[in-house]
């Protein structure tokens, strides 16, 4: 799966995202300008020690990403969709973009998507929730539905003592 952030704006939601990728075996994607500097504290501290294995590409602007953008259908993450996150069937190739935590995804891009646009519901007159908590609801889902590829579906304790 490949997630996109359109101008992210605070560093502590790119780099849990960031690693939220690194565990689903996700690639990320931003796109300037950025509201931070990608060696920023918050943002490696969000991260953790992840950093040098995500798979991530760093594009000048939006146009310039939509010229290198893989074969993958692009996904519209905001509060402005008609079908929510689960009525869309993923693929393995596909991009889920998010918009930048002040403003989304610009209404001047959604409106020549608006096929592409998908929401999570939430209770009315609520604005939006957290953009990293965002990209972990609806990357799982995606995941699930593609049945975790590569990815470890059988936990265990780590003691195998039990108290009956």
């Amino acid at each position: 799966m490949n997630i996109v952030l359109l101008e992210p704006e605070i560093p502590s939601n790119t780099g849990n995202i960031a690693r939220t990728c690194v565990c689903t075996g996700s690639r990320l994607h931003l796109i300037r300008p950025l509201g931070f500097s990608l060696s920023e504290k918050n943002l490696m501290r969000a991260g953790m020690d992840y950093w040098h294995l995500l798979d991530l590409t760093v594009y000048d602007d939006l146009a310039d990403f939509l010229s290198q953008k893989g074969q993958g259908r692009l996904f519209l993450a905001t509060t402005k969709g008609k079908q929510t996150y689960t009525d869309v069937i993923y693929g393995y190739d596909d991009y889920i973009m998010f918009g930048k935590e002040s403003a989304g995804i610009p209404e001047e891009f959604l409106k020549y998507r608006k096929n592409d646009c998908i929401r999570i519901p939430m209770g009315p007159d609520l604005r939006s929730l957290n953009l990293a908590n965002s990209v972990a609801v609806i990357l799982y889902e995606a995941l699930r539905q593609q049945d975790f590829p590569g990815m470890d579906k059988q936990g265990e304790l780590h003691h195998e003592t039990y108290i009956d």
